[in-house]
């Protein structure tokens, strides 16, 4: 029993008539004749009465057309769904990201994708970039976004795309000193306690602020000391507490709080990249559809990627 089995017996039922089935169906009248009586045969039971007022179902037909439909309507669902899943519309995409991702990069690409493709799974996850990055190697996740490229061991299969740039700001609460200033130089950063990024979770940036704010690698705790903070909010959070100076990059700005007041950091430096990271091997149309979306809403994304993924070619 075929698929065009089923076709052929719900088209006699409709049509009540050989001669309409087959012409609706586009055959000849004797093949469908011969493909029905055969199909009865085969489950030893007669599927239709031929009357002089027309071709009708018995009880059995009426069985196996209820099933027959369903049948076929099961089969061009399952049709449909590979057809959406190939393209990436349904599945699951599990992303990890870093706080300040969503102040300005992931509002687009992210957003775009949801509209898009309503019906992927997402995982979503704030998480610094040591351990989204130990987590995309595991495994468990299918993105990783963070500052700085991915290092130490099994990077290497890693593909790694800049995704944004940004650059050193100072925030400070209203009643600070540097709030009425429009910049700060890194002279007086030096000597204020510090709100900065754990140093074990975002090892790229702790190490850059090491070496730009001092001499040596206890530069910050020497100067001023310093207090950790994960995320973008948390600096802006304490900095409006007066616990200190946080410092952040310039996006924080859509984040801002009347109690707080953002100063730029002179001369201008530049942040470590924000880098989009996903596993070399992986072939997921999900991820290939959010690698598309981002294309689209990133301006260089799409020849930077292709530049990463043709050295792997």
């Amino acid at each position: 029993m075929e698929s065009r089995h089923l076709r052929y017996a719900l088209a006699l039922a409709e049509h009540q008539h050989f001669g309409r089935a087959a012409a609706a169906l586009g055959i000849a009248q004797p093949p469908l004749s011969q493909q029905i009586a055969a199909l009865e045969r085969e489950l030893g039971a007669r599927l239709f009465d031929r009357t002089a007022r027309g071709v009708f179902p018995t009880a059995a037909g009426e069985a196996f057309l209820a099933r027959a439909r369903r049948a076929l309507a099961e089969m061009s669902a399952a049709v449909s769904d590979a057809g959406r899943a190939a393209r990436g519309e349904t599945g699951r995409l599990r992303l990890g990201f870093i706080g300040s991702a969503l102040l300005e990069l992931l509002p687009s690409v992210l957003g775009g994708f949801v509209r898009d493709r309503p019906e992927v799974r997402l995982g979503l996850q704030e998480m610094s970039t040591r351990r989204s990055t130990a987590a995309l190697l595991a495994g468990e996740l299918d993105i990783a976004i963070g500052r700085g490229a991915p290092r130490g061991a099994g990077a290497e299969e890693l593909v790694s795309v800049t995704v944004g740039r940004d650059h050193l700001v100072a925030v400070v609460g209203a009643a600070h000193p540097f709030a009425g200033q429009r910049g700060v130089s890194l002279e007086q950063l030096r000597g204020q306690h510090l709100i900065i990024a754990p140093a074990d979770e975002e090892p790229v940036v702790a190490a850059w602020l090491t070496t730009l704010l001092g001499e040596g690698s206890e530069a910050p705790a020497r100067a001023g000391g310093f207090t950790e903070a994960r995320d973008v909010h948390t600096i802006i959070g304490l900095a409006s507490c007066g616990v200190g100076v946080g410092l952040g990059p310039a996006c924080l700005r859509v984040a801002a709080r009347p109690d707080i007041r953002v100063c730029e950091v002179s001369p201008r430096v530049e942040l470590p990249e924000l880098v989009m990271s996903f596993r070399a091997q992986d072939r997921s149309p999900v991820l290939a559809a959010f690698l598309d979306t981002t294309r689209e809403r990133c301006p260089g994304v799409s020849e930077r990627l292709e530049r990463s993924l043709g050295a792997r070619r």
